[in-house]
């Protein structure tokens, strides 16, 4: 063999490896370029991102201070320092709160004060009964006390902060805020429609440095659960325990973290995070790597969902067989 056909066998050899190689190699560009894009946004994220808000010292005012995760979030930021206000409607029950707090304070110039008042307005006690006929009147008294007991007490601060050019406000909202379920055609919107003010509360106040969370709790252990499992229908009873319950300390955690660090969304456990991330849409991101969280998991996460969604219709589906069986059954009798 000649020089020249060696030289034209090695380069055609090469040539048809370079045609076999060139499809990894471009995978392990395309590989390399979206690992050195994540770091990016990893490392330039914390730049945009709110500063981290200083409980000590700080005023807190608490609404539904009183039990539950109230009471639970009220513990956690006097245990960072912070100055407490408990606002609540039962007196016997604020005054036992505020001794909890109180015993969790770390220096001697903490100070609990507890105001009883209806934080909404003048309205008869909500009965906790969710029937699956609900009075006309219910909606109302939840959008009474869910919203615009929301929406007072945040009035009544927000010059001050925006004075101040700094502050934290968060809005209590539930994983029935995400999601709309059987049972809770009364609550459901009460907590759906937090969202649509914290967002629009959010674009106007972020300019003054005041940031603001949605907490989405999912069902946790409070005397408000123990009472609604009392009266719940068995449809939504079925669909809770398809998740777990949460204590109020663990959730009060959470939710002091995040709206310390100022995110807009806070949840708890694998379902929370899921929800979050189905239900974002328009939402405020905290970084860049929250919202490349959001958009990567997008698909993974509606798909899990559709699951859900069909156990829940399937739920809803078997109870009303049940009933219908059990009325022909009675009046066979």
């Amino acid at each position: 063999m000649s020089s020249e056909e060696l030289s034209s066998s090695v380069t055609h050899w090469l040539d048809s490896w370079w045609l076999l190689l060139l499809p990894f190699v471009m995978l392990l560009a395309i590989a390399a370029f979206v690992v050195g894009f994540v770091l990016l946004l990893y490392m330039i994220s914390p730049l945009i991102s709110p500063k981290p808000f200083k409980l000590s010292g700080a005023h807190v005012v608490v609404t539904g201070g009183s039990s539950g995760i109230g009471k639970c979030i009220a513990i956690e930021c006097y245990k960072q320092g912070a100055f407490i206000t408990l606002v609540a409607r039962d007196e016997t029950k604020l005054v036992q709160a505020k001794k909890e707090v109180e015993k969790c304070a770390i220096n001697d110039k903490q100070v609990v004060l507890c105001i009883s008042v209806d934080v909404s307005k003048d309205y008869g006690q909500v009965e906790s009964v969710i029937k699956q006929e609900v009075d006309m009147d219910i909606f109302k008294k939840m959008m009474e006390v869910n919203y615009l007991g929301s929406v007072y007490p945040t009035r009544a601060v927000i010059t001050t902060m925006k004075e101040r050019r700094m502050g934290r406000i968060m809005f209590v909202s539930s994983q029935a805020g995400q999601i709309g379920l059987f049972g809770y055609t009364a609550y459901s919107p009460s907590k759906f429609a937090l969202r649509g003010l914290a967002e629009s509360l959010q674009m106007e106040m972020k300019p003054y440095n005041i940031y603001v969370t949605v907490a989405y709790p999912p069902d946790t252990d409070t005397p408000g659960l123990a009472a609604e499992n009392k009266t719940k229908p068995l449809e939504t009873k079925m669909i809770s325990e398809t998740s777990a319950v949460c204590q109020p300390e663990q959730v009060a955690k959470v939710f002091v973290k995040d709206a310390v660090q100022g995110n807009f969304n806070s949840s708890v456990g694998p379902d929370g995070y899921m929800l979050s991330a189905l239900t974002c849409g328009m939402s405020p991101v905290t970084s860049i790597t929250e919202g490349l969280q959001q958009i990567v998991t997008m698909g993974l996460f509606r798909t899990i969902s559709l699951f859900y969604l069909c156990s829940f219709d399937s739920i809803v589906r078997r109870c009303m067989i049940q009933r219908e069986q059990s009325k022909a059954a009675d009046k066979r009798e």
